[in-house]
């Protein structure tokens, strides 16, 4: 059985001083794009860097890398969403 495609994913930044962020891209290879030559090669500085909001237009989120102190991924798939509101 060939293994599902999720959705989106999510992904949780922890921060320093304790701030969580969740943010969503469309697929793990736009996450792991932006992670690799975004993210990484500046992860020693405090220059801003932007973090890719794609559900929300016109919203923008802006991170020091050296003050990023983790990352959770979580695939989401349609499937998995609670609608029993």
């Amino acid at each position: 059985m060939p293994s599902k495609t999720p959705d989106e994913i999510a992904v949780h930044l922890l921060l320093a001083g304790g701030h969580r962020e969740e943010v969503r891209f469309a697929s793990m290879p736009d996450f792991q794009k932006w992670y690799s030559t975004v993210l990484v090669p500046k992860a020693d500085t405090s220059t801003f860097v932007n973090v890719p909001m794609t559900l929300s237009e016109g919203e923008y989120l802006l991170v020091r890398p050296s003050q990023v102190l983790g990352v959770r991924v979580v695939p989401i798939y349609a499937s998995s969403i609670d609608r029993s509101y």
